[in-house]
């Protein structure tokens, strides 16, 4: 009878079924951008330490495609540009008239540089010099797209004025290898490995803004600060260039449960190294980073964190 009954209750064991895992969607970008690897890297850390949770990073056309899928519930999390995501959550800008109140910050991960890149031998010296050339302003509803409108637009220079072309990460980087483009604009934390690969085969060159560029620019964008490339991190460009940069935002819904922005949050920060193994712009992704890069407001789990932490919470971070 024992026996019977320790077979009955192994053969119970082995026939329970497995919990369920609940699937997260974090909506990234481009494979030859940041977004992507920092996406998959904070994915690992919630299938290794949220329990009852499995994320995967999805590619995407990166920031202003992802608030739309955060507001739809077709990502989780996603990750924005500073000024995109502060436009869909107040309805401005590129979100004029369709406001994504539900948008919450989680946490603010690393600066992007916008680099504006040609070859060497172009001609290209200057902002100006874009002029009747054709140039990659992002592939369409990415921040990219966004910050290059930005920027030309401050210089004085509309898209009658260039050739616009809207290829992603890697199509700028194999269409100015191939001579079917001038100029690139990228706007992703630096080092990026399109940028990278193509230094490898191509002599580059990073068209570096004056202060007065800068300083329209900021008229336009606030949230654009002023920052250097350091010489060094691409192949060939030897000396610091100064560009500018703009914040990125891991960003939720409101809808997400406190306890689950939570523990994501408690997750990535306490296995920091873990991302910071994936790529090193996650050397930026700190609690005083998150709080003083932040446009919008905090969901409040996350909150709940960076309290424990002992942070305290700006009056505009909260909902």
């Amino acid at each position: 009878m024992n026996m019977f009954k320790a077979t009955l209750a192994s053969a119970m064991l082995f026939a329970a079924p497995v919990m369920a895992q609940t699937p997260l969607s974090v909506a990234t970008g481009g494979t030859g951008g940041v977004y992507y690897p920092m996406g998959g890297g904070l994915a690992e850390v919630i299938n290794n330490h949220v329990e009852g949770y499995t994320a995967t990073a999805e590619v995407t056309g990166a920031s202003v495609e992802n608030m739309g899928l955060v507001a739809t519930g077709d990502a989780d999390l996603a990750i924005g540009l500073a000024d995109t995501v502060y436009q869909a959550q107040t309805g401005t800008g590129r979100f004029e008239g369709q406001q994504l109140e539900m948008v919450r910050g989680v946490a603010s991960l690393y600066a992007n540089m916008i680099q504006i890149v040609t070859l060497a031998d172009s001609g290209i010296t200057s902002l100006d010099d874009l002029k009747g050339k054709r140039v990659s302003i992002g592939a369409p509803g990415s921040g990219t797209e966004v910050n290059a409108e930005q920027v030309l637009t401050a210089a004085g220079i509309t898209y009658d004025d260039i050739d616009e072309q809207r290829l992603n990460f890697n199509e700028t980087a194999d269409a100015l290898a191939n001579g079917d483009i001038d100029a690139g604009f990228w706007s992703v934390g630096a080092p990026t490995s399109s940028i990278l690969n193509l230094a490898t085969t191509q002599d580059i060159v990073v068209i570096e803004l004056t202060d007065e560029q800068i300083a329209a620019a900021q008229e336009i964008q606030p949230l654009f600060a002023k920052t250097t490339l350091a010489g060094g991190i691409y192949e060939g460009v030897d000396e610091d260039t100064t560009v500018l940069g703009v914040p990125n935002v891991l960003v939720a819904s409101s809808e997400m449960s406190d306890d689950l922005a939570y523990a994501i949050t408690k997750a990535m920060f306490d296995n920091i190294a873990d991302m910071q193994a994936v790529h090193p712009a996650a050397n930026q992704t700190t609690v005083e980073f998150t709080l003083s890069a932040t446009p919008i407001p905090l969901h409040p789990g996350a909150i709940r964190y960076y309290e424990e932490a002992g942070a305290e919470i700006p009056e505009k971070l909260r909902p």
